[in-house]
């Protein structure tokens, strides 16, 4: 049975809609409070407009000289706290109050990722009892789900301390099995403005929504050649760069050759391929449109504008952490995953070595119904035990 304080936890966490478009002042309000209880202080670290935060903290447990274990290196463990959208989705249940069926416990960021951050809340106590040796860091941000924004502010504040963590587990769903890798992420969004005229006089003009077509065929032929080419990583399910088109906007109506067409694309990369090389070359076949183009019209023109860009996960696997971890969460090492986390940047900004480990699967993450096994819950919260135990004297 999983800890009821873990279950309380999560139950609470789960009623906060903190889908990426909402604040998440109210959950860290929520977590602060409960913190202050166990006697632990916590920082926030606000965005620009002050409407959402990241929480740090610090848990350095019962013993006398606890202010010296604090200015240790120690442990942090890493969560996002906000969510995907339920829109459109069709739910069977209320996505926001926790519920239980057959040892399913379901809600918006059962498995992504809310129950890794109420495991680690509900061990607090028996962090704060325990005679620590080295600290244990807790680190929560905003917005991952839209690119690892707001986890940049909070990495910027780390960068000024004296004494960063030593290790870092981010607590994204790998059903407990300890993940060493993932891909990078580069995605970007291509304008293209063309002319427009009446459709009869088509020729005349400079059919925006024609050249941004043939943008994403070039995208689409570079996705052929790295899945044929590579290079390849073994690990991956997928073991190569992936190229996708995601979004398209353009045009109005048929009779009026459309003067603007927009869409999103995006990589992502293995460790051996630069995403901004990929990129460089996209602009290149972009320059030639634009020449072609503005032989029509001198005004037409195609911009690439970076949306979101965060590094991927690759950590060596004679890493201490690799085998601390792997004897907290005892299965063996999951292969990489094909979805992107925050450690990329912890990683390689602050030079802290990463592994992802958390409760749940990102098969139910994402998806209406979304739900974790009451059995995830049990390894997570056995998993903190452990760590207590192996940081403690």
């Amino acid at each position: 049975m999983a800890h009821t304080a873990t279950l309380q936890l999560l139950q609470d966490l789960i009623s906060f809609d903190t889908t990426s478009c909402n604040s998440n002042l109210e959950l860290m309000a929520y977590v602060q409070s409960y913190l202050n209880e166990q006697g632990v202080q916590s920082q926030l670290i606000y965005d620009e407009a002050g409407g959402k935060a990241n929480l740090y903290a610090t848990v350095a447990g019962s013993a006398a000289n606890n202010a010296e274990v604090a200015a240790k290196a120690g442990v942090m463990l890493s969560g996002h706290t906000d969510t995907v959208p339920v829109t459109g989705q069709n739910w069977t249940c209320d996505p926001y109050q926790l519920s239980e069926t057959d040892g399913r416990y379901y809600g918006r960021g059962t498995s992504d990722m809310k129950t890794f951050i109420a495991s680690a809340l509900a061990a607090v106590p028996a962090m704060q009892a325990a005679d620590l040796q080295v600290p244990v860091h807790l680190a929560f941000s905003y917005d991952e789900e839209i690119g690892c924004v707001g986890v940049r502010r909070m990495i910027d504040t780390l960068k000024d301390h004296p004494v960063k963590p030593a290790i870092c587990i981010i607590g994204e769903p790998t059903e407990m099995q300890v993940v060493t890798a993932h891909k990078g992420k580069l995605a970007a969004k291509v304008s293209v403005y063309g002319k427009e005229c009446h459709s009869g006089m088509a020729p005349y003009g400079v059919n925006a929504v024609n050249y941004a077509a043939r943008m994403i065929t070039w995208l689409e032929q570079l996705a052929h050649e790295k899945q044929t080419l590579g290079p390849f990583e073994d690990g991956y399910d997928i073991p190569y760069t992936t190229v996708h088109t995601g979004v398209v906007h353009g045009g109005t109506v048929v009779n009026i050759v459309p003067n603007y067409c927009e869409f999103v694309f995006e990589f992502r990369n293995v460790a051996a391929e630069d995403p901004r090389g990929l990129l460089q070359r996209l602009q290149g076949y972009a320059d030639k449109l634009s020449e072609e183009m503005r032989s029509t019209d001198p005004d037409c023109r195609i911009e690439i504008n970076i949306t979101t860009e965060y590094p991927g996960l690759s950590t060596a696997s004679d890493s201490e952490v690799i085998a601390f971890v792997k004897n907290l969460a005892q299965p063996l090492a999951k292969k990489h995953i094909n979805f992107g986390t925050e450690g990329g940047l912890f990683s390689k900004v602050l030079g802290i070595p990463t592994v992802v480990c958390g409760p749940g699967s990102m098969d139910q993450g994402h998806k209406p119904d979304e739900f974790i096994h009451i059995d995830q819950i049990n390894q997570c919260d056995a998993f903190m035990a452990r760590l207590i135990t192996q940081l403690s004297g």
